[in-house]
């Protein structure tokens, strides 16, 4: 079909080492990689750290990313999230690996009056935590992923690619609702130091793999446009015109 890699969710954190290598197995026969998990505050604390780090290395991950920090509701609980990232992130460094934070809907609201929790992890991160950003969770909340990239350059390495508009929501392919494509995906390349895509879909009218199919086609024909109008290469666009993954949360 032509996705490149795959990105697990907390559940992997209960897989056995010898399950993990049987997995990366299956990943290297089908030529695909695993560039980043998805993991709750377990994975991040003292007695969990050391069983992530070994299950991500197994796999050939690069970044662990954060997805759930569990209860969280002041300012000075998310401070504690990105002193949470900033502990975690340290001691993966020592093994090749770095943190991320995956956003949802909340983290974009203000807290306590104050600035949005996403603005507070940024604030508050060593610049080599990665900060994942899910798109259409950004844009259901208000903000704006293109203003939020270009004020983060270098710290956008993934990107969920997701779409959404008020009616449907998240029940859609990339590119039936109202996020701005284009310029999301030219912010990520020239500002956000994107290192790779993932394709998510939390709902279709199409079967799973049809789903898959369609979405990445959609996605191709976006960043094709836009890196041939941009460089005029059409083999540069070719090169660089594919998505990496795809996870499905079916609803």
């Amino acid at each position: 079909m032509g996705y490149e890699c795959v990105e697990f969710f907390s559940p992997y954190y209960d897989w056995t080492a010898d399950h993990a290598k049987e997995v990366r197995k299956q990943l290297d026969d089908l030529g695909m990689k695993c560039y980043s998990t998805h993991n709750g505050a377990k994975s991040f604390s003292d007695d969990g750290l050391a069983k992530a780090i070994e299950l991500n290395k197994i796999l050939g991950v690069k970044y662990i990313v954060l997805a759930s920090p569990g209860k969280v509701s002041s300012a000075d609980d998310w401070k504690r999230v990105a002193e949470m990232l900033n502990r975690g992130n340290e001691k993966m460094a020592g093994e090749g690996l770095h943190a991320g934070y995956h956003n949802h809907i909340d983290e974009w609201k203000p807290v306590e009056g104050q600035q949005s929790a996403m603005q507070t992890l940024a604030d508050n991160t060593d610049k080599s935590v990665m900060l994942q950003l899910d798109v259409g969770h950004c844009i259901a909340a208000g903000a704006d992923p293109v203003a939020w990239i270009n004020s983060h350059p270098g710290r956008i390495r993934s990107l969920h690619l997701k779409d959404w508009s008020p009616d449907k929501e998240f029940s859609m392919l990339i590119g039936e609702g109202v996020a701005p494509w284009k310029k999301i995906l030219a912010a990520a390349e020239s500002k956000g130091g994107v290192e790779y895509y993932l394709v998510e879909q939390e709902g279709s009218s199409y079967p799973e793999m049809e789903t898959a199919d369609r979405s990445l086609v959609a996605f191709r024909n976006l960043i094709l446009t836009r890196i041939q109008r941009d460089t005029g290469n059409p083999a540069e666009a070719s090169q660089r015109g594919h998505a990496r993954q795809v996870r499905f949360q079916g609803r």
